[in-house]
């Protein structure tokens, strides 16, 4: 544990993040995130963020080393697809019993690699730690070793037991694994002028693939992708890219400084989310390719595949902008998308009402700034009551967010659209700008909205029941309380006299002012004369039969 104490010291000292960067070194020593204790991993734990980075390598064997549950409960957590293998999707434990919590799980281990290799062999395996196997002492470390020697196959330790801290740490902690057993173990096929590497994009619903395209018309290569759609030799090949875009700083930007102190590979971090922010991306990754030897003709051929996939895109999503208009949203996810979404939403013409940045860097949050306005409404931590608040009182009209807070938006009958790693569509590129603006319309515009808001039919009927229970409702069906009630009333805010004795009087001694009536009553106060006024302009028969 003091090697994995140590990568995670390391860690916190990331000088690529300017939140760390503005820390004192004291404050630096202390980490960007309180430690965690073991099974309260409250938002995910540091083997899930693990996982969660890794899990796209394709062709890989992910080997969970602990408790049956660990693996249950991070199997197909994310909505990566793939182009080739699915042996990613198959899930692998040691499955821990009691009995190797007392004597030790490592010979469990070694029969498990040698299982894997006997049935599937893949070109690698990663081997997880968590938190049982870590507090008995088990050496994943030698394990992964000596297997790797007897078996001639990579199988790569990823240290990042849960109790160790959050599920951001969990993601550099992979990118740890991957720069010391990984990147620069073997050379590519072939290079060009035009290979890159894309760090921290997952291909979520295959949404790379929307963009792939137009990388593929410019002549640019993919020649890794950490770790969407991922293979293992291209990630040890991955050194030898001439240029890298970060796609989420915030789970691997350890991953990208290092390489490009290592091997001089550039980075700038961008997004392929909405129509402008997909132009600057393609812009940058052409410079940067120019500016390390690739034919200045890319820079111009790239200006024209913008021009063409803009003028398409902005014609595709103007029709949608007048049914948006004075449409609200709430953004509640984090990340890149806390501020790369907000650009494709205002693109489509909706208003934001706020953009969670509980998962934001510093960068984020101004460029969140930046789009919004410097009183921009960013939510550290909004919760589910508050959320139902702002919907329900109708200040957002709808909310983008991940499947856990789907409930509370279906609860306030408002529409929404899952925008995390769990959806089914896929929002990157030009291609999913209009995809997301399409969603969008259809939750907004869905009939189901209505109907859903109008009161249930037993609920109705009930009330009406309630009321006719009422004593009001008895009143109004009896003729004879109906009049009893009226004439009960007091004729004014003094209350001191009823409308019956008024009308008695007038009737009885043929009253015809104020004053007279007040002689044969003891409606004296002031506030009773606009009230006998009315009473005696009445037709008399409606009195004389009220009197009767």
């Amino acid at each position: 544990m003091s090697s994995l104490a140590a990568t995670v010291q390391n860690i916190f000292d990331e000088p690529g993040c300017a939140k760390n960067g503005s820390k004192s070194e004291a404050e630096r020593k202390k980490g960007c995130t309180k430690q965690l204790q073991p099974g309260s991993a409250a938002g995910g734990c540091a083997f899930d963020g693990a996982k969660v980075a890794l899990q796209p390598f394709t062709d890989v064997a992910h080997l969970v080393h602990g408790p049956i549950a660990c693996e249950g409960n991070s199997w197909d957590n994310r909505g990566a697809a793939s182009s080739g293998s699915n042996l990613w999707r198959t899930a692998f434990t040691t499955d821990l019993s009691e009995t190797d919590i007392v004597f030790g799980g490592e010979k469990r281990l070694c029969k498990a690699i040698k299982e894997i290799i006997d049935k599937c062999d893949p070109p690698a395996i990663f081997v997880y730690q968590t938190c049982i196997p870590a507090m008995i002492g088990d050496d994943i470390n030698a394990v992964c070793k000596a297997a790797s020697q007897r078996f001639a196959k990579p199988v790569i330790p990823i240290n990042s037991p849960g109790f160790v801290g959050s599920k951001n740490l969990g993601n550099k902690l992979a990118g740890e694994a991957l720069l010391d057993y990984v990147i620069g173990t073997q050379e590519p096929d072939y290079t060009t002028p035009y290979d890159i590497n894309l760090i921290g994009e997952y291909n979520l619903s295959g949404e790379l693939w929307q963009v792939k395209p137009l990388l593929d018309e410019l002549g640019i290569r993919i020649l890794s992708c950490i770790s969407g759609d991922g293979k293992y030799r291209e990630v040890a090949s991955s050194h030898r890219a001439r240029a890298a875009m970060l796609v989420c700083s915030k789970s691997m930007i350890n991953v990208a400084r290092k390489m490009e102190e290592r091997y001089g590979i550039p980075f700038f971090e961008g997004s392929f989310y909405g129509i402008q922010d997909s132009s600057e991306s393609l812009r940058q990754l052409a410079r940067l390719l120019v500016e390390r030897g690739a034919p200045t003709d890319l820079l111009r051929r790239t200006e024209a595949v913008i021009a063409r996939e803009e003028a398409w895109a902005w014609a595709a999503i103007e029709p949608y902008k007048q049914r948006f208009e004075g449409k609200k949203a709430l953004l509640i996810t984090g990340g890149v998308k806390s501020w790369s979404v907000v650009a494709a939403l205002q693109e489509a013409g909706l208003e934001l009402v706020g953009t969670s940045v509980k998962k934001s860097t510093r960068e984020d949050k101004e460029r969140i700034k930046e789009l919004m306005g410097q009183d921009a409404h960013m939510i550290e931590d909004m919760t589910p009551r508050e959320m139902y608040k702002m919907l329900k009182d109708a200040k957002a009209d709808i909310m983008l967010s991940g499947g856990k807070s789907q409930f509370v938006a279906l609860k306030a009958a408002m529409p929404w659209l899952d925008i995390n790693q769990e959806r089914c569509h896929a929002y990157m590129g030009y291609v999913g700008m209009v995809k997301l603006v399409e969603e969008i319309d259809k939750s907004l515009s869905s009939p189901m909205w209505e109907q859903l808001r109008r009161p249930a039919p037993w609920d109705a009927l009930a009330k009406a029941m309630e009321q006719m229970q009422s004593p009001v409702a008895a009143i109004d069906c009896d003729p004879t309380l109906a009049e009893t009630a009226r004439r009960a009333k007091k004729i004014c805010v003094c209350n001191t006299v009823d409308l019956g004795t008024i009308e008695d009087a007038i009737y009885a001694h043929g009253l015809r002012s104020v004053a007279a009536v007040r002689e044969h009553t003891n409606a004296v106060g002031g506030c009773c004369q606009r009230r006998i006024e009315g009473i005696l302009v009445s037709e008399p028969s409606a009195m004389r039969q009220a009197a009767e």
